[in-house]
């Protein structure tokens, strides 16, 4: 299993209220807080990701 590569999302603002996304492993995107890892992670498929970030792009206040 390959480790997950996390970076910082796009759709984080600037300021600290963030998350991180790991992409790379086939079929599936982690989803965790920057500052509290220890909270756990969610996962989704690619699908489903794309889905959420298109509607929170179109409803962004």
């Amino acid at each position: 299993m390959t480790e997950p590569n996390w970076h910082k999302s796009t759709y984080s603002g600037s300021n600290d209220d963030c998350v991180e996304v790991a992409d790379n492993a086939p079929g599936i995107v982690r989803v965790r807080d920057t500052k509290d890892h220890a909270q756990g992670e969610l996962t989704a498929t690619p699908a489903a990701w794309a889905a959420f970030t298109a509607f929170a792009r179109a409803h962004a206040v």
